[in-house]
């Protein structure tokens, strides 16, 4: 028999849930082609290990961009991969699957997310709001009728949403997350110390020394960071700081508090009043950034909780989900924008 499975087709890493057993599947969405044959080298952890070190005819492929589809045939082969590692096909069935995406995407993105889980899975395709599966995975009850707020920070978005009697009352989703703050790594490296950097150091740096606030003299972090000199062309290393970081990555800290202000202006009041005695709950790969929960706590006065396994909430909530469609016989599911086979 199928094994039912939830898929968070993140812009940085797929991880897929599957029913009964958990995440059974953490990789980055990541592809290795060969330009001349168009042929699928290596995907997810082996293709990322490539990235920047590839030869011209390789290439390593993000097929995903700001949460969406960017390039459909390698989003079809990376998922088509995933699942048969998985072996949750059956004889005669094919799996049930439920599939995240941003809240503020179109109607032909969406189409594009579906068609890619229908032809790689072949079961029934649900789709779902990622910051409601989120919410779910984090373990908020969003079915009761009171307010619950989630800032769910991933890799190419940053989706912001109150939900209430599981559905979402207002919501924002930018594309600004993870991605740009490493963009803003690099760049900033490059303005200020003449130096070239590529994304897996960028990424390092954000995680060992990467922090929403500056620090004072005696909690400053540094790191020794390698890269190519601008002007020379010659390999070279720098020292820099953690309070260059909080500097370089300021104003992606304050794209996310912005919005998160925004959401808030639109919720009704009694809501509201429910999310400043419950908090908000911070999801996604984003919220391990330091202190990124003691800055959005100042600027909107409500208390903000960080998930317990926040690279995780979004699959498990997906898992969550489809066991609700199935215990209801998919005939009670409240507030999916997308459902079963697109027409």
């Amino acid at each position: 028999m199928a094994k039912d499975i939830g898929i968070d087709l993140g812009t940085a890493n797929v991880l897929i849930y599957v029913v009964g057993k958990g995440i059974v599947l953490n990789e980055p969405s990541v592809v290795a082609v060969d330009v001349k044959s168009n042929k699928v080298l290596a995907v997810g952890s082996e293709a990322y290990r490539m990235v920047g070190r590839t030869p011209s005819d390789i290439r390593a492929i993000r097929p995903l961009k700001d949460g969406v589809i960017s390039d459909f045939d390698v989003t079809e082969k990376m998922l088509t991969y995933f699942i048969n590692k998985l072996d949750v096909k059956g004889f005669m069935s094919k799996p049930k699957t439920m599939i995240c995406a941003p809240t503020n995407i179109t109607n032909i993105e969406r189409k594009a997310i579906v068609q890619a889980a229908e032809k790689s899975g072949g079961g029934q395709v649900y789709l779902e709001e990622e910051p409601k599966v989120a919410a779910i995975g984090a373990g908020m009850d969003i079915f009761q009728p009171r307010g619950n707020m989630v800032i769910d920070i991933g890799g190419g978005t940053s989706d912001i949403a109150v939900l209430s009697l599981g559905d979402i009352v207002a919501s924002k989703s930018i594309r600004v997350a993870g991605d740009k703050t490493n963009l803003a790594i690099i760049n900033y490296i490059k303005d200020h110390h003449n130096l070239i950097i590529g994304e897996h150091t960028a990424e390092r740096i954000k995680i060992k020394i990467g922090s929403a606030t500056k620090s004072d003299k005696e909690n400053i972090k540094t790191m020794d960071v390698r890269g190519r000199d601008t002007l020379e062309g010659m390999p070279k290393s720098v020292t820099i700081t953690s309070n260059e970081i909080a500097d370089a990555i300021h104003s992606i800290v304050q794209s996310i508090v912005s919005a998160a202000k925004d959401v808030l202006e639109i919720t009704p009041p009694e809501l509201a009043s429910d999310i400043v005695d419950r908090g908000i709950m911070l999801t996604g790969g984003g919220s391990l950034l330091k202190n990124i929960d003691q800055v959005i706590s100042n600027a909107l006065t409500v208390p903000v909780i960080i998930s317990e396994n926040p690279l995780d909430n979004v699959a498990k909530g997906a898992g969550a989900l489809l066991n609700h469609i199935s215990n209801h016989d998919g005939k009670e599911h409240v507030g999916f924008f997308g459902s079963k086979k697109s027409k």
